[in-house]
């Protein structure tokens, strides 16, 4: 119960820091980043499939704090509830690691739990506001479409970094922290110029975000990411910047490109470069166990971790007669 309880309030407080950064698109509010997916997502990677009642208190309290509760609301309850639970049942079917330490991972990660799994949420909720009335058919798709990045979003750049907090990936920089430290100064001035420069800019913050999957893997690579979309989305929400003079649909989707550009990058490149370490590790310790193994028999010694082995004796068969000696 107090699980439950726990990923009820997480999910409420994403809720609410989700909802600064609303968009109207053709009249339906709608994030660019929803954090209470990934904050789902997360939960039920770590605690397991028993705590998706704190998911789903959590979607009713976020809408009750809103708008005035209606039937209605179990709907938009029930999809937001089902789509994390998808992602987790996906996840786990291919063997998902939580540190993300495989190609693999990654790719599950975007195209299992993020774009395919939320489908179900943003299908569920633009398809309960034409039933209702108060979206036509014409606008669907648009909403649909944002409302699904959205969720998406919310998976591929707030669930890594909880993973990452709970202890489910290695922060082991080594003597890198001075590299650490630069990296933060830089993107603390570049990623600012990019967002709110009056020319488009956002193209700069791909070598951050591949410097820091490269030297820092998922995060580093996680961390700027996400720095770079909350600022993004600040400008968008402001029309200021790169968005300065679009409607509110081509802000949508520049935003949402943007976003979804940075978050792919940053999780299959670390994914990918953790990986490579991993494998090459794998081959040291291969190679130096097989130079010690050298070593020994070089040496004429039994190698260490080599049990000798016993030659069993023949069972005794049937004893012939000894010859006796003349006389």
């Amino acid at each position: 119960m107090l699980k439950i309880l726990a990923v009820a309030a997480c999910y409420y407080v994403a809720g609410r820091l989700g909802l600064v950064s609303q968009v109207d698109v053709e009249g339906v509010v709608v994030t660019p980043i929803w954090p209470p997916t990934g904050v789902s997502v997360a939960a039920l990677l770590v605690l397991g499939v028993g705590v998706w009642p704190g998911i789903a208190l959590g979607c009713f309290l976020v809408i009750a704090s809103i708008t005035t509760p209606e039937f209605t609301v179990l709907v938009n309850v029930a999809g937001s509830t089902v789509a994390p639970l998808c992602s987790f049942l996906l996840l786990r079917r291919i063997g998902f690691r939580l540190d993300i330490s495989r190609l693999r991972d990654g790719l599950a990660l975007v195209f299992l739990g993020g774009l395919g799994a939320m489908l179900i949420s943003a299908t569920t909720g633009a398809g309960l506001q034409v039933l209702t009335g108060d979206l036509d058919s014409g606008e669907f798709w648009a909403v649909w479409l944002a409302w699904w990045v959205g969720d998406a979003m919310g998976v591929l750049l707030v669930t890594p970094l909880l993973l990452l907090v709970v202890g489910a990936g290695e922060l082991d920089w080594g003597r890198r922290w001075p590299e650490a430290v630069c990296l933060g100064a830089v993107a603390l001035v570049l990623v600012p110029l990019a967002a709110f420069a009056s020319t488009s800019l956002l193209f700069l913050v791909y070598p951050l975000v591949i410097w820091a999957a490269l030297r820092f893997q998922l995060a580093g690579s996680m961390m700027c990411a996400l720095y770079a979309s909350v600022l993004t989305t600040y400008s968008a929400n402001t029309t200021s910047g790169a968005f300065l003079g679009l409607s509110d649909v081509d802000t949508m989707v520049k935003l949402q490109a943007f976003n979804g550009a940075t978050a792919l990058t940053a999780l299959l490149l670390s994914s990918l470069v953790t990986e490579q370490i991993a494998t090459r590790r794998s081959v040291e310790n291969a190679c130096g166990e097989l130079q010690e193994l050298l070593d020994h028999l070089a040496a004429g010694e039994t190698p260490p971790e080599t049990p000798p082995r016993h030659i069993a004796a023949p069972a005794p068969g049937p004893r012939s007669p000894r010859p006796r000696a003349p006389g």
